[in-house]
C-alpha cells in the first residue's frame, strides 16, 4: 500500500468512526487538499486571523539569534511538521541561505499539493537549496524522523499546530518528538497564548464566512472521494471559545434535519436539526501550561520568543 494508499483507508476509516458516533466528530487535518490548502491561505490573509502575522513577526525578529543558535559545523536538519505554504518559514530559510550555512530542509505535510507548491516554490527562491518534501501525517512520520541522527536536528512546529491537541495528546505528541531527539537537538514550537477572548472568537469565526468554507471544505471531500450526498449548504460552522479552558471549539451543524449517504463506505449517516459534527480543537496557553507538557514530556524549554503584541510564543525546547 502505497502512502496516498494509506492515506486515504485511514480517511475512510476515520469517517466511518465519526459519523457512526454520538456527538459525530471529524478531524480538521482531512480538509486539506488542493481546496483546503487555498481556503487555509485566505484565511491567513484575514485581519482577524492574527497567528499568522504574529509568528512571522518573531521569526522576522529572530530570525539571525536562531540561526545562530541552528548553526552546526557539520550541517543540521531542518524538518518542518505541518509546512503549508512555508510563508514564515521562508524567512528563516533565507537567513540561512544568505549565510550559507549548510542544511536541509524537511517539509513535511497532510496535502501532498502543498508539498508540492511549496518544494517549487523554494528551489525557485532559492537555487541550490536542498528540499527533501514529504506527504504524511504528524505520528506516522515521527517514526521515520529517529534516522536522522548523523547530524543535529531541528524539528519546526509553527502555527499553534499543537492547539489542535488536547493536553493528554499532546503531551504524547511532544514525548515522541523527544524520543527522536538526541543532546544538542532543538525542538521549536509555537504557542498561541491567552487573550481577550473576543480576540480569539474573531480569529475563528469571520464575518467573510472563510472559515466556514474552509470546515464545509470536509464535506466536499467526503462527497467527492466516497460517493457521498451531503447538503453541504445546510451546515454551518459555528465557533465556541471558553477562556477558562482556553480552548475553542469549531463545529458544523445541520440547520435542517437529513439524511447522507456514503456509497463508497456502505454508510448511512442521520442528522437531526441542530445536530453538530465537532471538527477542530484550538487550544489557547500560558507560560505555565507549556511548562507543564514539556516537563511531563521529558523537554527542557531553553529560550522563549513572543510578538510585538504579546499574542503569540515561540518555545525553544531541548532533550533534559
Amino acid at each position: 500500500m502505497t502512502k496516498i494508499e494509506a492515506f486515504q483507508h485511514d480517511f475512510e476509516q476515520h469517517v466511518i468512526e465519526g459519523l457512526s458516533s454520538y456527538p459525530k466528530f471529524l478531524s480538521s487535518k482531512y480538509i486539506y487538499d488542493d481546496k483546503g490548502d487555498k481556503l487555509f491561505q485566505q484565511i491567513m490573509a484575514l485581519p482577524e486571523y492574527y497567528l499568522t502575522e504574529s509568528e512571522y513577526n518573531i521569526i522576522d525578529t529572530y530570525k539571525s539569534e536562531l540561526r545562530q543558535q541552528f548553526a552546526a559545523k557539520e550541517g543540521f536538519d531542518l524538518i518542518e511538521l505541518g509546512a503549508g505554504d512555508g510563508k514564515k518559514t521562508k524567512l528563516l530559510l533565507k537567513e540561512l541561505c544568505d549565510e550559507h550555512i549548510r542544511f536541509t530542509y524537511k517539509p513535511i505535510d497532510i496535502s501532498q499539493n502543498a508539498i508540492d507548491e511549496l518544494s517549487r516554490d523554494l528551489v525557485s527562491l532559492f537555487p541550490g537549496i536542498d528540499v527533501q518534501g514529504e506527504q504524511g501525517m504528524y505520528f506516522k512520520v515521527l517514526e521515520e524522523l529517529a534516522q536522522y541522527n548523523k547530524r543535529p536536528k531541528v524539528i519546526l512546529v509553527l502555527g499553534s499546530n499543537i492547539g489542535n491537541l488536547a493536553h493528554p495528546e499532546a503531551i504524547d505528541f511532544l514525548t515522541k518528538l523527544k524520543d527522536v531527539m538526541r543532546p544538542g537537538d532543538f525542538l521549536f514550537m509555537g504557542f498561541d497564548q491567552k487573550k481577550d477572548p473576543l480576540t480569539i472568537q474573531k480569529a475563528y469565526a469571520d464575518p467573510t464566512g472563510v472559515t466556514q468554507e474552509f470546515n464545509r471544505n470536509l464535506l466536499h471531500r467526503i462527497n467527492k472521494e466516497m460517493q457521498a450526498d451531503f447538503p453541504v449548504t445546510k451546515f454551518k460552522h459555528w465557533e465556541a471559545y471558553d477562556p477558562e479552558t482556553g480552548t475553542a471549539k469549531s463545529y458544523l451543524f445541520a440547520t435542517e434535519a437529513c439524511q447522507v449517504r456514503v456509497d463508497k463506505l456502505n454508510l448511512d449517516v442521520s442528522f437531526k436539526k441542530w445536530e453538530t459534527i465537532h471538527t477542530e480543537i484550538s487550544q489557547k496557553y500560558d507560560d505555565a501550561v507549556v511548562e507543564w507538557l514539556a516537563a511531563e514530556a521529558g523537554l527542557e524549554i531553553t529560550a522563549v520568543y513572543e510578538d510585538d503584541r504579546r499574542y503569540f510564543k515561540n518555545y525553544l525546547m531541548q532533550v533534559k
